[in-house]
């Protein structure tokens, strides 16, 4: 339960048809086994007591006596599990039937939720049996004691430990099977009132066509609602005469399937949710107002405070599709947006030219193919591009040769300044001595690069297109007034990873075979500024070398950005992404390197070019990174430390 995980299972027993004492067997039997497996909230379907095909077996007293002898045994077998357990069964209150979930946990009967959506259409015939239950919650006796039912109530998760409050925000609700089918379904009113975990006990007719359609309408459900939904079906056991039931598990959390346990299957599926995930989601979207509800009743339950071992994987990559159909189809939507965005620019202001800082390098390559796709989009010719190289002291023939290459096979006007004497004067100027290859060695040329583009532009009636990275922006990794600026800054939301898979995209889809080959070999050349001279003709200054890998830095952006984690989940989840490829001083190492530069870089994200934003993360200060540029660090040092001394 630390950070806010918590393992969640869904349940589908073999049923024998009103074998009451046999199903109560089970139910019992699957309870210890997932509560032995870690699982804290235990979903089993509607009416599994029972069966959900005894028909007009509903009707018979017998019936009803046993199972709520059977639900007795299992509210007295939970005694000692620390676990929200949800239980469906048929009640008769006052002379009317209803189709409930019983909720329980450590021994103790928590409240009925009674179905409220009642069908009455092809195989379903429930208004022959049940009432739709009511929102207000009414007090029912059940051996012997009082218990709330209604189908508005939450169950609210506490800790048993003074000052917890690892998952203390936990709020789970339940819905039954054709409730979720409704144009205003339950859950809504429920989520809107705090449950941030909905479980959904269901009795789901396999038909053709049906399965894709109910895991669409359980995902999208998690994810109007910025909440995890747990979907346990009956299955196999029902009665086929007419019917067979899907025995479907599904475990959704905000829009994102989590585990699927396929159709007409039987056992547990299990996964694990995140509840602080969950919660700074809802902090994130303003439109997303919880409020009081006077007819939602609150309910306690308690779980220990434990470690829980982290089963849940997390994408090395979250900025990039991790298969290869949905990365070529997001890559192509990027391109898109970039170039739409470029478009409008040089539109909006009467540009028919651009001009570009051509380096060979990953980024620059990216920002040249969008200038060229936009050029497209405005039926102008792509010679309109300048292509500027800008030969220096780090310069290698690799990364020169491409950049021209790469120019001359798009169409774009190429032009080389070489800047080796205008930084020689500028050293001169300001007394430095040029064989002190400090930072104002390197930024002087940084510095010159950009006059010159910036002037050229003028020039030409154009604009400097920025070919900075979003990876660059986090980390301040850009010489302020240098390659900081630009006139519209195409890249500035497209972190470096996803940079790699852009180019890599074009190199197989959208370009000629001479064009292939260049683009193959930038993307095997080494990240790098080039403004210290070369060593033996080789790229000498590694820009991960100095400030870590790309791949750790884009995984920690995200999610310190997308969902506001505290470096030490941030750091546990890292371990788990990258277990085999960094050890664990590796991450906590450039961990600790990506707070300082983010925080004290700041100031250069305040003044950052327009650009578009292509995904959920950007640092847009217009926008998306509202943070003040002398923010202290010390509070997420702190949480730094303490991991250092574990």
């Amino acid at each position: 339960m630390k950070d806010g995980f918590i393992k969640v299972a869904a349940v589908t027993p073999k049923v024998r048809v009103a074998g009451v004492q046999y199903n109560t067997g089970e139910v019992i039997r699957l309870v210890k086994e997932a509560a032995e497996e870690g699982a804290k909230i235990i979903a089993f379907p509607e009416l599994v007591l029972t069966g959900y095909t005894c028909n007009d077996l509903f009707l018979q007293s017998a019936l009803l006596r046993e199972t709520r002898a059977g639900l007795a045994k299992v509210v007295r077998f939970t005694e000692g599990i620390r676990a929200l357990v949800f239980v469906g069964m048929p009640l008769e209150v006052d002379g009317k039937l209803y189709n409930t979930a019983a909720v329980l946990s450590d021994g103790k009967l928590l409240g009925f939720v009674p179905k409220r959506a009642i069908p009455n259409y092809s195989e379903y015939y429930e208004q022959r049996y049940f009432s739709p239950g009511n929102e207000k919650t009414v007090p029912v006796m059940f051996d012997g004691h009082q218990v709330p039912m209604g189908s508005l109530q939450l169950f609210e998760c506490g800790m048993t430990e003074p000052g917890a409050d690892a998952i203390g925000g936990m709020k789970v609700a339940c819905e039954i099977c054709e409730d979720l089918w409704m144009p205003d379904p339950p859950s809504t009113r429920l989520a809107m009132a705090g449950a941030n975990v909905i479980v959904n006990l269901s009795a789901s007719v396999e038909v053709t066509g049906k399965s894709a359609y109910r895991r669409d309408l359980v995902r999208m459900t998690s994810g109007r609602l910025v909440a995890a939904y747990l979907y346990a079906s009956a299955g196999e056991g029902e009665s086929s005469q007419d019917l067979v039931f899907s025995g479907q598990r599904l475990i959704a959390e905000n829009g994102s399937m989590l585990a699927d346990s396929g159709r007409f299957t039987t056992g547990i599926t299990y996964a694990q949710i995140d509840i602080d995930r969950l919660q700074a989601e809802r902090r994130r979207i303003t439109t997303f107002a919880c409020r009081r509800d006077e007819d939602v009743t609150c309910t306690r339950f308690d779980l220990d405070v434990e470690e829980t071992r982290l089963e849940r994987k997390f994408d090395p990559k979250p900025f990039v599709p991790s298969s290869e159909e949905h990365r070529a189809s997001r890559c192509e939507e990027i391109f898109q947006i970039q170039a739409l965005g470029l478009k409008k620019r040089l539109e909006h202001i009467g540009a028919k030219s651009a001009v570009i800082g051509i380096s060979g390098g990953l980024d620059s390559t990216l920002a040249l193919l969008v200038c060229v796709r936009a050029f497209d989009m405005l039926s102008l010719d792509p010679a309109g591009i300048h292509a500027i190289t800008m030969p220096a002291f780090g310069t290698t023939d690799r990364t020169y040769r491409n950049a021209v290459a790469m120019s001359k096979a798009l169409g774009c006007s190429l032009q080389e300044i070489n800047i080796k004497k205008a930084v020689m004067q500028h050293f001169a100027d300001i007394g430095h001595d040029p064989s002190v290859t400090d930072v104002t060695y390197e930024n002087a040329q940084a510095r010159e690069r950009t006059q010159v583009l910036m002037d050229l532009a003028n020039q030409t009636g154009g604009i400097v297109i920025g070919t900075g990275d979003l990876s660059e922006l986090a980390l301040g990794w850009a010489t302020y007034n240098g390659d900081h600026m630009s006139m519209y800054a195409v890249n500035s939301s497209v972190p470096k990873t996803l940079v790699r898979h852009l180019v890599h995209y074009y190199a197989q889809n959208l370009c000629t075979e001479d064009l292939r080959h260049v683009l193959e070999d930038v993307l095997d050349t080494p990240v790098s500024p080039e403004l210290l001279p070369p060593q033996d003709g080789q790229i000498a200054q590694k820009t991960e070398d100095l400030v870590g890998p790309y791949e750790l830095h884009d995984f920690f952006l995200y999610y310190v950005l997308r969902f506001g984690f505290a470096p030490s989940k941030v750091y546990r989840i890292a371990k788990r992404a990258f277990e085999g490829r960094f050890d664990d001083g590796t991450i906590l190492k450039w961990l600790r390197k990506f707070y300082w530069r983010f925080f004290s870089q700041q100031y250069k994200r305040s003044c950052v070019p327009d650009g578009p934003k292509v995904g959920t993360v950007a640092v847009s200060p217009r926008g998306d990174l509202r943070m003040p540029s002398d923010a202290c660090v010390a509070l997420w040092q702190k949480d730094l430390d303490r991991l250092g001394e574990c």
